[in-house]
């Protein structure tokens, strides 16, 4: 492994030629804008989180839908959807500015709550999925290449610490809302009308947002290219690298693919597995609802503890974590309501300590002109991780059952975490220049 050293970081400020006035990078300076968008991020999570507790059980009950794969069918939707808009918004922003796609992803998202509410057959509710996918897709990535633009290098893992937390706890405060709604007015519609103030509040706050432009051509004037490369990287060469030919990108890559993997497998599994166990939609609603909540406060403790001792062993201890939290859900079924939230514990803190190291290992590793791409690569692979999970999900329950199908997960998400051990460096630093492809 090359050792790289970290020059001397220059005064935070320099003109704006695009805007004409001072631009600076770093949290405190930039902390109104980044207020803003932590608050959109709140709107983007609460509106995913709609999904947690009800969908599942609509398939089921309202539909009749008696196989798991169908049931399943919505999280294939929106994990392939919002896969290939990651992929997507990372090339897009050399056409268009990070506001245009934040407000283009809030325009898809504004259908999402009624048809979820009176869907008249099951595949309104896939096709929603489809209008949700682009939504998140375009929306969290802007929200958190804004927020990397805003604060430079030196506090990159808080900022996607504070970016993440706001979306998650947002999700498990909407998934606790909605099974809430759904004992008390049934299913369908209120639970996902709240959505609808979720999608007014995400696309009037993000009309008040402003371009990080200025603050990436700041960053960039900091860090030439290395050596031995041009200051334009093409699409796919970008795409390669990330996923397979630096060692430490493929590490992260493949942890963050199959922490979703095991996300979106719970997402459709639990509500049904512990319904057979006898737990009804407010249980389930409060297990589906602790899970993010951890998951979205763990990440500003998390996100500050990878700025200082490295993104490596946060990976790897907080997969290990999450494989255990899933093997508890299996091992006390007999007493289905602690068995959920002790799962729910440690998914939720396994997934904190992964989440902002992982983006932040790759906004290490990626020279500013590139992140963006690498970054999209990144959540391509981590967010095609809610297709896969839901699709191994449904073959595998339909075909040896619930538990053998968490006990999958279990083994995988072990395994991810090793490999994450092996593959990515150790203390990695940010320095904002990328190694020569294919080294580690």
């Amino acid at each position: 492994m090359t050792q790289r050293t970290e020059a001397a970081e220059p005064p935070p400020v320099a003109e704006a030629p695009s805007t004409g006035g001072t631009v600076r990078l770093g949290l405190r300076e930039n902390r109104a804008q980044f207020g803003l968008l932590v608050v959109v991020t709140v709107a983007v999570g609460a509106l995913v989180g709609l999904e947690r507790t009800t969908v599942p059980l609509i398939g089921a009950e309202a539909f009749g839908l008696t196989s798991n794969l169908a049931v399943f069918s919505f999280i294939v939707a929106f994990g392939l959807t919002k896969a290939l808009t990651n992929l997507a918004a990372g090339a897009l922003t050399a056409r268009f500015r990070r506001r245009q796609l934040l407000l283009a992803g809030w325009l898809a998202g504004v259908p999402v709550p009624f048809v979820l509410a009176w869907a008249p057959s099951w595949w309104w509710i896939v096709a929603a999925n489809v209008l949700l996918g682009v939504n998140q897709g375009l929306t969290w990535s802007m929200t958190v290449n804004m927020k990397i633009d805003l604060v430079g290098p030196a506090r990159r893992g808080l900022a996607t610490g504070l970016n993440e937390a706001a979306g998650y706890v947002a999700v498990g405060a909407s998934a606790l809302l909605t099974g809430y709604l759904a004992t008390q007015y049934g299913l369908r519609p209120a639970p996902e009308l709240i959505g609808v103030v979720f999608v007014a509040a995400g696309l009037g706050l993000s009309l008040l947002a402003k371009d990080t432009t200025a603050h990436l051509a700041l960053e960039l004037a900091r860090h030439p290219s290395p050596p031995g490369e041009t200051g334009k990287t093409s699409f796919a060469s970008v795409f390669a690298r990330t996923s397979w030919r630096d060692h430490s990108l493929r590490g992260a890559s493949q942890a963050g693919l199959v922490n979703n993997l095991n996300d979106g497998l719970t997402w459709g599994v639990f509500p049904l597995l512990f319904a057979d166990h006898g737990l009804g939609i407010a249980a389930i609603g409060l297990i589906k609802g602790l899970y993010p909540l951890l998951w979205g406060f763990g990440q500003i403790p998390a996100g500050h503890l990878a700025d200082r001792i490295g993104r490596k062993p946060l990976v790897v201890t907080g997969m290990l974590i999450q494989a255990g939290g899933l093997l508890v859900a299996l091992a006390l079924l007999d007493r289905p309501l602690l068995a959920g939230l002790l799962s729910a514990v440690g998914l939720g803190i396994g997934t904190a300590l992964v989440y902002p190291a992982l983006i932040a290992a790759v906004s290490d590793r990626a020279h500013p002109s590139w992140r963006a791409n690498a970054l999209g690569t990144y959540r391509f692979w981590r967010d095609i991780g809610y297709a896969g999970g839901a699709l191994l999900a449904g073959v595998l329950a339909d075909a040896i059952g619930l538990d053998a199908t968490v006990l999958t997960a279990a083994a995988l998400t072990a395994a991810s975490g090793l490999l994450a051990g092996r593959w990515m460096t150790g203390r990695e630093k940010t320095s904002g220049t990328a190694p020569a492809p294919g080294g580690p």
